[in-house]
């Protein structure tokens, strides 16, 4: 192990490379020094150009920092990811057809890592069949048309199967929060695990360097064993950012698990459709569930379940590796607080993908008449997908969450008559004929014999045995024809008059 500042260690990127970032989302474990730094050497000396990035999670602050700041044009020639909707230089440049863009799923990404560690001849999974991931249906394909793409279609035993090949990475840049003299790196103050010692061992058993960023250097030995998360014959380069927070918005031990906070410190559930949304999906928690929530308007499902006294009856997670406890919101999601443990995040895909989930708490952009959801790429935007697929694929139940419409909707209720009014109907319908890419197949989820249901602030829908959406539930003082079905894009099925949803949450002004 060599101890260097950041530019110099940038500098064992060569053009072509391959590079291999650890992190997830808003600054969590995310090595930001050394993402400068890149940048700062592309803005110089035009070098490295045309590198290939690998990253599980979606890296950035939506705004200015994470891989966002390697959007240059001939910095890169590739990305490989789960999402980009924290880094809107790299979609932006993926529309303009700059660069190779593939949105796969995360959890698939991050076991990838594992296998190729191993030198194995890839990943093969069924996680994303029937969707836009499949490489029957572009293989997640969002930029430049490529000539080499990250998976294949194949079949075993005439199952449908996708194939991600091995990754040939030369560069990890990977982060931690203590070195010792020898180079064993320890994770103490970090938010997330990750493929740490994957991302580390793939790229040492490929020849290649492997560069870490750590808040401080201590003496040889002095880091409990146990405590290593990668050892020291795995670390090339060490750099110091003294200043790393936990989060591009908190340092925060509660975060590293070094601490608990009251539940009641934290901040509430937001106003309004959201607010309300969460709290109805939060209803269909039950005790003893093992469940996951999604990004997005599901992160709320958490503090409902903390306001309505059952969040210790249940189990939530999140893909990034996290077990119990409250997982936290916006650019901090995928951090969580009072957790009751921390593992790497390819065997908490393991989990998902085996079918441990009970209830996955989701978002949508687009519905379909056949249950199909698209989050990954609408309007004019890319996403990508994250863990959804993942998630999705697998869980006993899956619950959808989101306003009926987009774009200016407002909506209010008097908590004395528990009637719900739409103030301003919004611009966009998100229940449409067809969705502009499938990322949740609706069919095929009920073939495995999934529930799926949606939630909205006006109605709730179950996806039925024939495949089509059946209105469930309608809250007070919502016209159905008016409110309701003049705003989706196909016929749904009413079997039976709807129920009325809970008036509880419409009692009393959020």
């Amino acid at each position: 192990m060599r101890l260097v500042d950041a530019d110099e260690a940038i500098r064992a990127i060569a053009c072509y490379d391959t590079v291999l970032i650890g992190g997830s989302g808003g600054g969590h474990a995310v090595p930001e020094r050394l993402l400068e730094a890149l940048e700062n050497r592309f803005l110089q000396e035009a070098q490295p150009r045309e590198i290939t990035t690998i990253h599980p999670v979606g890296l950035g602050d939506k705004a200015t920092k994470g891989v966002h700041r390697l959007r240059h044009r001939g910095l890169l020639k590739r990305v490989v990811c789960g999402t980009v909707v924290d880094a809107p230089g790299i979609a932006d440049a993926a529309i303009r057809g700059e660069i190779e863009l593939f949105t796969v799923p995360q959890g698939s990404l991050s076991q990838l890592m594992r296998e190729s560690a191993a030198r194995r001849p890839g990943l093969f999974t069924d996680v994303g069949v029937g969707t836009y991931v499949d490489p029957r249906n572009g293989g997640g394909s969002q930029g430049a048309t490529s000539g080499e793409t990250p998976s294949v279609a194949i079949e075993i035993d005439g199952r449908p199967l996708i194939h991600y090949k091995p990754v040939d990475a030369k560069i990890a840049l990977l982060r931690g929060t203590t070195a010792d003299g020898l180079g064993n790196i320890s994770m103490e103050g970090e938010a997330y695990f990750g493929e740490m010692l994957s991302m580390a061992q793939a790229v040492h058993n490929n020849g290649g360097t492997v560069i870490v960023q750590v808040a401080r250097v201590v003496d040889t030995h002095t880091i409990a064993p146990k405590n290593v998360k990668i050892p020291h014959f795995l670390v090339d380069l060490v750099v110091v950012d003294e200043h790393q927070p936990t989060t591009y918005l908190t340092t925060s031990a509660a975060y590293a698990g070094q601490e608990r906070v009251a539940i009641d410190s934290l901040e509430p559930l937001p106003t309004g459709p959201r607010g309300l949304i969460a709290r109805r999906a939060a209803q269909e928690l039950h005790s003893g569930a093992v469940c996951n929530l999604g990004s997005g308007i599901s992160t709320g499902v958490s503090v409902a379940a903390a306001e309505s006294g059952v969040l210790g009856q249940v189990v939530l997670t999140n893909e990034q590796g996290l077990v119990g406890g409250l997982p936290m919101s916006g650019l901090d999601a995928g951090a969580a607080v009072n957790y009751d443990a921390m593992i790497d995040q390819p065997y908490q895909f393991d989990f998902y993908d085996g079918g441990g989930l009970d209830i996955a708490f989701l978002s949508f952009a687009e519905v379909s008449a056949q249950g199909d959801v698209n989050i990954s790429r609408f309007g004019g935007r890319i996403v990508g997908v994250g863990g959804f697929v993942n998630i999705s694929q697998s869980a006993r139940k899956v619950v959808f969450s989101g306003t009926l419409t987009a774009g200016g909707l407002r909506t209010s209720w008097d908590p004395g008559t528990g009637r719900l009014s739409i103030d301003e109907e919004g611009n966009f319908q998100r229940f449409v004929s067809a969705v502009e890419q499938i990322s949740f197949n609706g069919a095929l989820a009920r073939d495995r014999g999934q529930t799926v249901v949606f939630i909205t602030e006006r109605a709730v829908f179950e996806l039925n045995e024939h495949r089509q959406l059946e209105l469930a539930e309608i809250a007070p003082g919502i016209d159905l024809e008016r409110d309701v079905l003049s705003h989706i894009g196909f016929d749904v099925a009413l079997p039976h008059e709807p129920k009325e949803m809970d008036r509880a949450l419409f009692d009393r002004s959020y």
